[in-house]
């Protein structure tokens, strides 16, 4: 997989656009990448990732303004789910989407973990 710009990509806090495993390649979405580096588990094979979600009506997604983009987007207005884990295969992934500020990223993750508790 690689940017736009052809650089390797698939590193946190990216994100890439892919299958929904519960739904399938018809059902692709964007993802927060948490989790792809070297040390990890299936490295390189498997990405540690939250949902991304245009709904508005569920208590505790996180928004993710525009500034918050540092390099690319989404088409719409979008929002982090903190509860939405998912193990990603690297071939289930499509296109890279854009990169976040790390401290958005940083929230998204005390909310997961938040979850947990």
């Amino acid at each position: 997989m690689q940017t736009q710009n052809g650089e390797a990509s698939g590193l946190a806090p990216e994100v890439l656009h892919g299958d929904d495993p519960f739904k399938g390649e018809e059902d692709a979405r964007p993802w927060l990448i948490l989790a792809n580096h070297e040390g990890r588990p299936f490295y390189g094979e498997q990405y540690i990732a939250l949902t991304l979600t245009s709904k508005s009506w569920m208590d505790g997604l996180i928004d993710i303004p525009r500034e918050n983009w540092l390099r690319g987007g989404v088409p719409n207005v979008s929002r982090i789910v903190p509860w939405g884990v998912q193990s990603i295969d690297h071939d289930d992934i499509g296109f890279w989407q854009g990169r976040l500020d790390g401290d958005l990223v940083n929230e998204a993750v005390v909310a997961l973990v938040e979850e947990l508790y």
